[in-house]
């Protein structure tokens, strides 16, 4: 029996012009102690990382405005745990400082095969989705989860 791991992106449209702009500034000031939060937790697999030690420069929208994050968890609710009962909780809270809405889903989660990551365009197209046809086992959300497919045949 083939095992699953979850991949996940979010998607954040910044208030600032850019990363560089002032007003982004406690946020990226922070982002290497969060990202070595995320790769110390338990279940973490992957991160994508563009020329720095985040993604902050890779840009699948073509708006400097918006960032990416994708990353890979062992389960969904190690991912949670990360997300909602670490210091990545506090930046959560306090989003509405730095990012304006992205729309009805900024974050959309999916199953992949172990051993598997997810491209840059694959985890745009299931925001995409989720997006337009709300949660289903394509792309889901914390809200709506789904469990890990059958087997792979």
């Amino acid at each position: 029996m083939s095992k699953y791991q979850l991949a996940e992106i979010n998607v954040a449209k910044m208030i600032g012009v850019d990363i560089e702009d002032p007003i982004m500034k406690e946020f990226v000031d922070n982002l290497d102690r969060v990202n070595e939060l995320a790769e110390s937790s338990p279940g973490f697999v992957w991160r994508l990382k563009g020329d720095g030690n985040n993604a902050t420069d890779l840009n699948p929208y073509h708006d400097v405005q918006i960032i990416v994050n994708i990353s890979v968890w062992n389960s969904i609710e190690n991912l949670e745990n990360y997300v909602f009962r670490t210091f990545h909780s506090d930046f959560l809270k306090r989003r509405k400082e730095w990012f304006k809405s992205f729309g009805k889903a900024y974050t959309a989660m999916w199953w992949i095969p172990e051993g598997a990551y997810p491209s840059v365009q694959e985890a745009v197209d299931r925001l995409d989705y989720l997006q337009k046809h709300g949660p289903t086992e394509r792309a889901f959300s914390f809200r709506k989860k789904f469990p890990p497919p059958g087997p792979l045949l």
